[in-house]
């Protein structure tokens, strides 16, 4: 499987890309097989992402990279916060794919900050922008403050995080998903025998019919064409659910 890591790092060493490689390294030790890891690291392509939005086309390294994030079974994208949002690099990144090009993908969100008081930026910022792109965003987001480097928390996050998306990568992978008890979703939705309770079968003996069509689901209606209501006996259906009116429960109630 081909996963690919969005850095929009720009200072080297970077906490951002530092974080992106964590995250990758959790995601593909919980992946089955060999995994193909791409880094793309936007610092390098921000001059022809510019020249991209001025004259059209991308340039030969923004054109692989666009490329690799296209063809990728999975998606790990990390910013920095500026402004309480996502940098503008990285969005402009993301500007010049076309609009398809991650509907559907796997994609894991990450962001790193000065403080622990912008961890909301994935929900209000990056969780809206991926699901505007029609991205499948697994539900743990990973923020990484400067406090939380080499203290308890961030490490199950992180490692929870890549678990998501290995199992969301492998299950698309699949041929089909395995249902809770029996055939694969597939063969259920092929066959149609576990979506409803087997009916019994017309014409049996067993149960006489209602005295009206609906009678055993709903009050006595009137017959077509009468101008009164009459009441109906409670009665029972072929499979074994019984009716009884309102009336017969209320005086129950009341001897």
């Amino acid at each position: 499987m081909k996963l690919v890591v969005v850095s929009a790092g720009l200072s080297v060493p970077s906490s951002t890309r530092l974080l992106a490689d964590r995250l990758a390294a959790a995601t593909a030790d919980r992946v089955p097989g060999a995994v193909d890891l791409r880094v793309v690291e936007l610092r390098d392509l921000a001059v022809e992402i510019a020249h991209n939005f001025t004259n059209g086309f991308p340039g030969r390294a923004l054109s692989a990279a666009i490329d690799d994030v296209t063809s990728a079974d999975g998606l790990i994208v990390v910013t920095p916060v500026f402004s309480a949002s996502y940098s503008g690099l990285f969005k402009s990144f993301f500007d010049v794919l076309d609009k398809d090009a991650l509907a559907g993908k796997p994609v894991l969100i990450g962001a790193t900050g000065g403080t622990g008081r912008h961890s909301l930026v994935l929900e209000h910022a990056l969780r809206p922008l991926f699901a505007y792109l029609r991205a499948v965003v697994v539900p743990t987001g990973v923020y990484a403050a400067s406090e939380d480097w080499g203290v308890e928390g961030l490490a199950e996050r992180v490692e929870r995080a890549g678990g998501e998306l290995a199992g969301l990568m492998s299950a698309l992978a699949g041929s089909s998903v395995p249902g809770p008890t029996g055939p694969p979703l597939s063969a259920q939705a092929a066959s149609g025998a576990a979506a409803v309770p087997a009916q019994p079968s017309p014409g049996a003996a067993a149960v006489p019919a209602p005295p009206s069509s609906g009678a055993a689901a709903v009050p006595a209606q009137p017959s077509p064409g009468s101008g009164a209501v009459s009441a109906q006996p409670s009665s029972g259906r072929a499979d074994g659910f019984h009716v009884v009116p309102f009336a017969e429960q209320l005086a129950a109630l009341r001897s």
